[in-house]
């Protein structure tokens, strides 16, 4: 009797389904981590106007009004939409702030929001 050297065809179709079902695991891990990239960086943007929204409106120095204002900005090529509420705080020198800023087309959920209290200093 001869001995035959290699695989069975059995063995190499287990092995084709091994490397099927790992690289299948490997494609969606690598779609998760996409999807989580570009979140991040929708999620950074948005952070960005909301920070630029307190910086404008620490910069103006007049005392804001207490109510809701917004409008649109595009921060690194996408396009978001922020609201401003300006309430009362305990302590009337200072107005609370929360800014919350949306992607285009999704005003249900927030990307960013920011929460801030500004001081009234008297000239």
């Amino acid at each position: 009797m001869r001995k035959n050297a290699g695989f069975t065809l059995i063995e190499v179709l287990v092995a084709l389904a091994v490397i099927a079902i790992a690289m299948g695991a490997a494609m969606k891990a690598t779609l998760a981590s996409t999807n989580n990239a570009i979140e991040l960086k929708s999620r950074t943007a948005a952070g960005w106007v909301a920070q630029n929204r307190l910086n404008e409106l620490a910069a103006l120095g007049a005392w804001p009004d207490i109510g809701s204002t917004e409008g649109k900005e595009s921060q690194a090529g996408m396009d978001f939409v922020w609201r401003v509420e300006t309430g009362g705080s305990p302590n009337r020198s200072f107005r609370r702030i929360e800014i919350k800023v949306f992607s285009a087309g999704d005003d249900q959920h927030a990307a960013a929001t920011l929460v801030s209290y500004l001081a009234h200093v008297p000239h």
